[in-house]
Order: structure tokens, then sequence, then C-alpha cells
């Protein structure tokens, strides 16, 4: 099974206001107060700002719209996220920027507490949102990242 995702989330409020800044940002509402914004093609386009992506690591991210997603976090906690598997392998990776500054990450390895089991870093961008796992699931879970398979689908599918 495949699931590929590259997206900003952050509280639902934040991100309505602050993607009117961004010609073809649509906002997806998520649970728990929170949104995504989905990194399609024509979007990353948009952001770039004449940089390149692979800032920080992330395939997608150019240094242009890092520095914007810095200005956002003025306003709450902002997190990028990409996270890509087929067949059940696959890779994480997510940052957060809060108050004008990266505050998280990167982060691109699962975590694990003493009896505990391991928090992908999607899961770890989500808690820093103030994301709260159910029970039997995780951070990823409980907000509803797994309601569509591709960025793409979010995008067009699952858009207030």
């Amino acid at each position: 099974m495949a699931y590929e995702l590259r997206a900003v989330i952050a509280e639902c409020g934040l991100l309505h206001g602050v993607s009117r800044e961004v010609g073809r940002a649509r906002v997806v509402t998520l649970r728990q107060g929170l949104a995504l914004v989905p990194m399609t093609d024509e979007l990353v386009d948009a952001v770039a700002g004449g940089g390149g992506t692979e800032a920080l690591g992330f395939e997608r991210l150019s240094a242009g719209f890092e520095r914007m997603l810095a200005g956002w976090s003025v306003a709450g906690p902002v997190a990028y996220v990409e996270a890509e598997y087929f067949g059940g392998a696959g890779e994480e990776r997510a940052a957060v920027w809060a108050d004008g500054a990266l505050a998280v990450g990167p982060l691109d390895v699962p975590v694990k507490r003493w009896f505990s089991r391991p928090v992908g870093p999607v899961s770890q961008a989500l808690r820093r949102l103030g994301a709260r796992r159910g029970l039997g699931g995780d951070e990823f879970d409980a907000v509803g990242l797994g309601r569509h398979r591709w960025t793409g689908d979010w995008a067009a599918y699952g858009a207030d």
C-alpha cells in the first residue's frame, strides 16, 4: 500500500489567514483544530521564489518558502511534513517553526522512549502543534492524515 504526503500543517485559523499570501493554496481541515495545505507541484512552483528546493534536506521545501513558514510561525507553530511509504517501507521528515524560527527538527528518525512504541517524525511535529494521540493510534491517525493517500487527493477532494 502506497502513501505520499507533502504539506504544511498548523492550527486551522492560522492557515486560513496566512494562506491568502500564496496563490493556489488550499486549506483542508483536519481533526483536533488543525488543517493542512497540500504542497502540490503548482504550489511548490509558486513559493519556490527562484531558489531551488531541498532546504533542510526536504525534497520539496525551498529556502524562500522556509522563510515564509518562519514568518507565519509568529502567529503560532507551523509544521512542514513529507512522508512517503510503499509496501510498509518508507520515510518521513518533519520540522516545526515557532516564534519566527525553526523550533523542532528537521526530524527524520522515529524516537522511542522507555516502555513506549516509536513515534514517527510527523507525529512528533503534530505533538508540537498540540495534537494528542488516541487509544491504539498515534497523532498521525488521530488528526486524520490517513484520510487521503496522495498529496494531490488532499488538494482535489479534501479541500474546504
